[in-house]
């Protein structure tokens, strides 16, 4: 696990102030079917987009709270990260985007049948939102 110490000051002070949200108790329902006869989709927060679709707008302040739609189908190989945040690497996920949308192991799961099917949709959003009202109260219930 990473430490405070591998980011520069700034970051590392704005680290140590930001308010992070907390929710308490976690919502939680649990599942009422079986996971072989469900259909999953996969949210993302790692910024991807599709062939086409418009970058995320670094430049919104607080953070771009819109979403892309990613398809069933899409060759992750095709989706670029336009995340903002520079706290982390982002070397891994323009590697393998499998590792914020996993969509290549789901569709393994649906093949072997531990899931009934792979939802036609999937979602991405940015992460690193800092001021998330906007998000709450418009795009979520849209998505």
């Amino acid at each position: 696990m990473g430490s405070l110490d591998e980011f520069d000051w700034k970051t590392r002070a704005f680290l140590r102030a930001y308010p992070f949200r907390r929710l308490d108790p976690v919502p939680w329902t649990p599942l009422s079917k079986p996971l072989a006869e469900a259909r999953v989709a996969l949210v993302t927060t790692a910024g991807l987009v599709a062939p086409g679709q418009p970058d995320f707008d670094e430049d919104v302040r607080g953070g771009d709270y819109s979403y892309r739609v990613i398809e069933r189908d899409t060759d992750l190989s095709t989706l670029r990260e336009s995340h903002r945040s520079e706290t982390y690497d982002h070397s891994g996920i323009r590697a393998d985007a499998n590792l914020a949308l996993p969509l290549d192991r789901l569709h393994e799961l649906e093949e072997a049948g531990r899931i009934g099917q792979v939802a036609p949709r999937h979602l991405s959003f940015m992460g690193s939102i800092t001021a998330p009202g906007r998000l709450r109260k418009r795009t979520v219930p849209e998505a």
